[in-house]
């Protein structure tokens, strides 16, 4: 049997420093790129498109960002908002497995979400909330079968900028995720 093995990755693999490798690129978007991130998936399931690249994806965050009014605050780590009416929202589900789910269920007047995480980029066009009062709203989104499978991770939201600013308001900073 031969292997073809790259024998100096090995050793790095082994005692714990794997080779870094260097990022290509992206190139500038061009001057005429529309499509968000909805819209290039749109294409995909239309069969328009095959895949969607690194480089398109980077454009849509981009193009999204471009859309954001200047006078919007971008959410940050610990914000705590509060629903301004009832409003359905999509939820994700997390599962220990290499999938993820969803569903859709309302978010009432009054009730809260914040983000939990640090954005990953300065100016996000979303992020990831959790609801303050999480078991309340699990237990009234979340189908009982989802919630109850041993391998059920979950639930959160994620909301844009622009929904955030529009369908909340920011009622504290510095939140530390009480009321789980």
């Amino acid at each position: 049997m031969v292997w073809d093995i790259d024998l100096g990755d090995l050793i790095r693999r082994l005692i714990g420093k794997p080779r870094v490798l260097k990022t290509t690129p992206v190139p500038p978007m061009p001057s005429d790129w529309k499509f968000t991130y909805d819209d290039l998936v749109a294409e995909m399931k239309a069969g328009k498109r095959a895949s969607v690249g690194r480089a398109e994806m980077e454009w849509a965050k981009e193009y999204e960002r471009s859309l954001i009014p200047a006078d919007m605050r971008f959410p940050q780590k610990s914000d705590l908002y509060e629903s301004l009416a009832d409003q359905t929202v999509e939820y994700i589900t997390a599962w220990a497995a290499p999938y993820s789910g969803g569903g859709t269920g309302t978010l009432f007047k009054g009730e809260q979400v914040w983000i939990h995480s640090a954005p990953r980029d300065e100016k996000p066009i979303g992020e990831y909330a959790l609801p303050v009062e999480y078991r309340k709203v699990e237990e009234r989104m979340v189908p009982e079968q989802e919630r109850t499978s041993s391998k059920y991770g979950g639930f959160y939201f994620y909301f844009t900028t622009i929904e955030l600013n529009t369908n909340f308001k920011l009622v504290a900073t510095g939140f530390k995720g009480k009321g789980r």
